[in-house]
């Protein structure tokens, strides 16, 4: 069964993202016919062709790797070194205005816009579910020794500024906490905060995780995790949680009058205070409920790596109390045009840790659209992704480098200055030149994005508890009134 989950899993992934590409395709071939140009080839996919048939002088195929598409437009864009010797002489083919070019290069991002816009639509129909961790800025938890708390920021403060930029959320890119800190520039990072109605700004020294030379280079952070409800989704067989009566979907609210703002918070209070009683107060669908246990030590596996700490057998809801929102489409598309935006400017910023490295190819997207079809939520969050992804491959197309719909419109744009058409020596070389530098750099990325995928994970460690009778735990559960 999780098998065939993994294969249907994959197909939607492909579908969706195969989906992205040909219909940015589609615009081109579309306003091709429309123009009058000559329209060599329109394939799905790519590599040895499974199917291939030629109606009214194109060339139709579907390829064996499912990874988009393409249009071939030797008008447009004469590349033999990358396509191979083409089947059309280019100087038989009739010239065409500078006008027809710009048309037929600007439909594809054009589509793809319109692709963004109806999924926009779509997702402002069924909602979009977001986490509470999304859309806070108040932190649950301060790691031991790091940057936040050596700051002295603790849990329970609100975010109100970081380096003097609003935030208005903890995740995402843009006036989002964590986006303000990897994007920052300076030794320091100024965070201003609300604490018991008093606001105050501290300073973090930010630092970054040690990777390794052929790793994505880390960013840099304060070690904060956002504001979540502990809530409980699953209880481990003979654990002391299940001993003590504890149930899935119990919000755990504090530990010994210790108020929880996250669920790692539990996780160190029981590694600070070994052999002590827990005092667990519970919300159990508005019902307060409290229990007493104490945390105990499972049975590892031989060979597990890490440090062998005490538990108490909860496992959590990792997206915390979830709801969904309708954002209207204009506001998914602006949303999208500013995270685009603000990655560009991280980018090309001065002394900035953000770099080409950080960005993802298509395997990278494939693997995020694998992880949003995982969720329960899956196709809502496939569909938001993917006004997202639309207008980024809108708006990248339309950059002005050669080989992309932009370079196209530029080289357009000069003809039509100069009343007459770039020599196709030229056009040829800078074509091929620029294509091999994009592929290169999709080869970079790619090298990055491969480092991601499932198969470098470590292997799950499986830890259980013993039974009943060989756990040393008082139990008490009790009703408060």
């Amino acid at each position: 069964m999780q098998v065939l989950n993994v294969i249907f899993i994959i197909l939607e992934v492909l579908v969706l993202f195969n989906l992205l590409i040909i219909v940015h395709e589609l615009g081109h071939f579309l306003a091709a016919k429309w123009r009058g140009l000559h329209v060599e080839r329109f394939g799905i996919w790519f590599g040895k062709p499974l199917w291939e048939r030629s109606f009214g002088g194109v060339k139709y195929s579907l390829g064996s790797i499912p990874a988009g598409g393409f249009v071939a437009l030797p008008q447009m864009a004469p590349m033999e070194a990358i396509e191979g010797d083409s089947d059309t002489n280019y100087a038989d083919l009739p010239k065409i205005g500078a006008l027809d070019k710009i048309i037929v290069a600007f439909a594809g991002p054009l589509f793809s816009f319109g692709l963004a816009f109806f999924f926009a639509g779509v997702v402002w129909m069924i909602g979009r579910p977001i986490s509470e961790s999304d859309t806070t800025t108040v932190i649950g938890f301060v790691h031991p020794d790091s940057p936040a708390e050596k700051a002295g920021l603790q849990a329970g403060d609100k975010i109100l500024e970081v380096d003097g930029s609003p935030v208005k959320k903890w995740s995402g890119i843009g006036d989002a906490v964590t986006w303000r800190i990897v994007s920052s520039v300076g030794e320091t990072v100024s965070v201003k905060v609300e604490r018991d109605g008093v606001e105050q700004e501290l300073t973090a020294t930010p630092t970054r995780p040690d990777k390794a030379a052929w790793e994505r280079a880390s960013l840099r952070q304060i070690k904060i995790e956002p504001m979540q409800t502990p809530i409980v989704a699953g209880v481990q067989a003979n654990s002391p949680a299940e001993l003590a009566g504890i149930q899935e979907n119990d919000v755990i609210k504090a530990v010994n009058s210790v108020k929880l703002y996250n669920p790692t918070a539990l996780s160190y209070y029981i590694q600070d205070n070994p052999d002590t009683d827990l005092v667990l107060d519970l919300d159990r669908g508005g019902v307060p409920v409290q229990a007493t246990l104490r945390a105990v030590l499972p049975v590892y596996p031989d060979e597990f790596p890490g440090e062998k700490r005490t538990m108490i057998g909860v496992m959590w809801d990792q997206s915390g109390e979830m709801k969904i929102v309708h954002p209207g489409p204009w506001e998914q598309i602006e949303s999208s045009v500013m995270a685009m935006a603000n990655t560009f400017k991280a980018l090309f910023a001065e002394k900035s840790d953000i770099g080409a490295q950080h960005l993802s190819g298509p395997v990278g997207i494939m693997r995020i659209y694998y992880i949003l079809f995982e969720s329960e939520y899956g196709w809502r969050l496939a569909l938001w992704f993917s006004v997202l992804l639309n207008v980024n491959l809108a708006l990248l197309n339309l950059l002005p480098i050669p080989v992309l719909d932009g370079g196209h419109i530029v080289m357009a744009t000069v003809e039509a200055v100069f009343r007459r058409p770039i020599p196709y020596s030229i056009l040829n070389i800078v074509q091929t030149g620029c294509a091999l530098l994009v592929i290169g750099y999709m080869c970079y990325v790619t090298f990055f994005d491969v480092q991601d995928l499932p198969w470098k994970r470590a292997k799950p460690q499986a830890i259980y508890f013993a039974p009943a009778s060989d756990i040393e735990t008082s139990v008490t559960p009790e009703i408060v009134q």
